[in-house]
């Protein structure tokens, strides 16, 4: 059943895809993650200034290859003005990480943001993070569903689509690298894929994981690692994780290299998943960390410009190849 968008929403996405109505978008909303990745790459703590201009240098150099470009407001602003005409521009509207000051790791709004600032500060979609483990309480995950459909609710009163981003975990399992949590996980990723596909929570896009650990995919795995899932398990999981969900869906890169990521969504492809795109961070720019912060500015820019393109232009190679357009899954209101 195709979803229905308003013609304001759709416009959105237009802005948000390429020319085939793929989304290939840059994310650099990391906040926490990226300052803990420039101090340990400079040796000294990171500054705000090092965060903003990191931010600007890869806006600046490779949306010139990306349909869009994701952003936080805290740091993200500047780099949003200085993106390539034509990319488009998300927006995060909650805090880094979560709270732990409670089990449950609930989501927190950031303060003097809003759907409707995103919008006037040039944004073409609400992102909103969840972690959300399917097993967990129902008091808990009762909590989280009402709050996605407070911001989906407002986003979608300023004509806005909403683009959730789902982060699987299990409560009682630390590593979420490791085998016993690679067994679960595509319970995990699935299920949630299928709950929030509900058209209650106004979601317009889904940034999903993929739902195995690709490392513990024979065939994938390093030397010495016994596989969790034969080709033929993670071939099906794929195809369900595809058909548990009528919305447009991408694949966000969960830190994995840029390699092991195009080779996921060839094995998506394969598999028969009718993803629609990307959402990919650290797989395009992480490794050009350690230059900027501890060669300086004009080295971190040589980095993107090289090696960075390359990344980007590898990925947009790929879902050529492998990703459909989300316009056959959506009419409008």
């Amino acid at each position: 059943m195709a979803v229905k968008l308003t013609s304001g929403q759709l416009e959105h996405l237009k802005n948000l895809s390429d020319d085939q109505n793929v989304i290939s978008a840059l994310a650099i909303d990391q906040r926490g993650s990226l300052k803990k990745m420039i101090a340990k790459a400079a040796g000294t703590a990171s500054s705000e200034t090092e965060i903003v201009d990191f931010k600007k240098a890869v806006s600046t150099e490779l949306t010139k290859y990306a349909s869009a470009i994701l952003l936080d407001p805290e740091y993200g602003l500047p780099a949003a003005a200085v993106r390539a005409a034509g990319s488009g521009l998300l927006l995060s509207y909650e805090k880094t990480g979560y709270d732990v000051t409670e089990p449950g790791r609930f989501p927190d709004l950031i303060e003097d943001q809003s759907a409707y600032r995103i919008a006037q500060e040039g944004g073409d979609a609400v992102k909103f993070l969840l972690y959300y483990d399917v097993d967990e309480g129902e008091q808990i995950n009762d909590r989280k569903r009402a709050f996605v459909e407070r911001v989906g609710a407002e986003a979608k009163a300023l004509d806005m689509p909403m683009f959730l981003e789902l982060v699987s975990y299990d409560a009682s399992i630390d590593d979420a690298t490791g085998a016993a949590y690679a067994k679960v996980k595509p319970h995990k990723v699935i299920e949630m894929t299928r709950e929030f596909s509900d058209p209650r929570y106004n979601v317009a896009v889904l940034k999903v994981e993929v739902p195995v650990n690709q490392a513990y995919v024979a065939g994938f795995t390093d030397d010495g690692v016994e596989p969790v899932y034969s080709r033929e398990e993670a071939s099906a999981f794929y195809r369900e994780q595809s058909e548990a969900t009528d919305l447009p869906f991408i694949f966000l890169s969960a830190g994995v290299t840029n390699e092991l990521f195009l080779e996921e969504l060839k094995f998506a492809k394969a598999a028969g998943s009718s993803f629609n795109g990307v959402l990919c961070g650290r797989a395009t720019w992480k490794l050009g960390v350690a230059p900027f912060a501890a060669e300086g500015e004009e080295k971190g820019k040589q980095w993107l410009q090289t090696k960075g393109k390359a990344n980007i232009e590898r990925l947009n190679a790929v879902l050529a190849e492998t990703a459909t357009p989300w316009t056959d899954k959506v009419t409008t209101a």
